[in-house]
């Protein structure tokens, strides 16, 4: 097994090296399209999963890096298409190029994110680490914390409009 995991990959954006030999690349998503500025986007994970039930046994990694959905979700809020043809299921696949690329979080949001806290430190190692990545566009980081008994160790805010943190923690 890999000694890395990212539990949501997306597009790996972050990453010097999109095949990494060590790591293991996994999402929910399995997807190829073209963004509205012509580029073409692609989510092509090693492990098609919900890292809220991964298939790992306890302790799998040495390191997991957590970059989960942080655009809320709000089709049918505030849409000309609703008011004319009524309101379309929240779960329905979100078609702007920021929640393609980034995912979405539903009403169940909370939820969703304490159960993927859980998943990925069942998989880290005693003494490993996991590296969150979270955007505060929608949601403040102080709301995420909450979401997990563990304690960060440090993290650094980052971006162009320093709202991107990177959250160290280590599994004991």
């Amino acid at each position: 097994m890999k000694p890395i995991l990212d539990a949501c990959c997306g597009g790996k954006m972050f990453y010097f090296d999109k095949s990494d030999k060590r790591v293991l690349f996994q999402d929910i998503r399995k997807i190829k399209t073209t963004l509205c500025d012509g580029r073409i986007f692609e989510v092509s994970p090693d492990v098609q999963c919900d890292f809220t039930d991964m298939p790992y046994e306890d302790g799998t990694f040495s390191m997991v890096v957590f970059d989960p959905p942080h655009l809320v979700y709000s089709r049918g809020k505030k849409s000309k298409m609703v008011d004319m043809y009524g309101s379309l299921s929240e779960r329905a696949r979100p078609t702007g190029y920021q929640q393609i690329k980034y995912g979405a979080l539903y009403s169940d949001w909370r939820d969703m994110l304490s159960k993927g806290f859980k998943e990925c430190f069942r998989v880290l190692k005693s003494g490993g680490f996991l590296i969150l990545k979270w955007n505060e566009t929608d949601v403040k980081v102080s709301e995420i914390l909450k979401l997990t008994p563990e304690k960060p160790v440090f993290g650094h805010i980052s971006g162009k409009r320093s709202n991107t943190h990177w959250i160290c923690f280590m599994k004991d």
